[in-house]
């Protein structure tokens, strides 16, 4: 096992050496700034720390590139329901107006929830976020997304799913 965790540790070096000058290139080219280059590309090797089949990989550029793709994914959808939420409060100004502590806390529930329905069509996500957040009833929301009660079921169904299997996980 120690001999294992020294093979490993050799090889994602190596990696390193060989390939985060190409990474942080690579990813300035898609984001445009240097600064976030450099956070993007040292976040895909702290991934690449946590790779199970590190020993199974044959093209390490094309693994870098996908987990960093993703890195930059997540980045722009955090950055999404950021703005939304600010146009929203924005909106609502006169009503209330949260703590930056509570603001925080509301987006990183946003992007947990986000990450949950992850995978799902948008009508699916708005079918559950209606009738979690808004209360309205299977009958409401089949009218308001132009389908029928038992496809609104269908979604609910889908991203109860969801919910349940990420409550199973550790």
């Amino acid at each position: 096992m120690e001999c294992e965790q020294r093979l490993r540790s050799r090889l994602i070096d190596r990696w390193f050496r060989d390939e985060y000058r190409w990474l942080r290139g690579w990813v300035g080219r898609k984001v445009d700034c240097t600064h976030n280059a450099e956070d993007i590309a040292s976040e895909t090797f702290v991934q690449v720390l946590n790779f199970r089949d590190i020993f199974a990989v044959q093209a390490p550029r094309a693994l870098l590139s996908t987990i960093a793709r993703r890195i930059m994914f997540e980045g722009w959808r955090r950055r999404n329901l950021e703005r939304a939420y600010r146009e929203n409060l924005a909106d609502h100004a006169d009503a209330f107006h949260p703590s930056p502590e509570e603001q925080l806390v509301v987006i990183e529930a946003l992007v947990a929830v986000d990450r949950l329905l992850d995978g799902l069509s948008s009508n699916a996500k708005a079918a559950f976020l209606h009738h979690q957040l808004d209360g309205m009833t299977y009958q409401q929301i089949a009218g308001k997304l132009g389908v029928s009660v038992s496809r609104v079921q269908q979604y609910m169904v889908q991203a109860f799913k969801r919910v349940y299997l990420a409550m199973e996980q550790p």
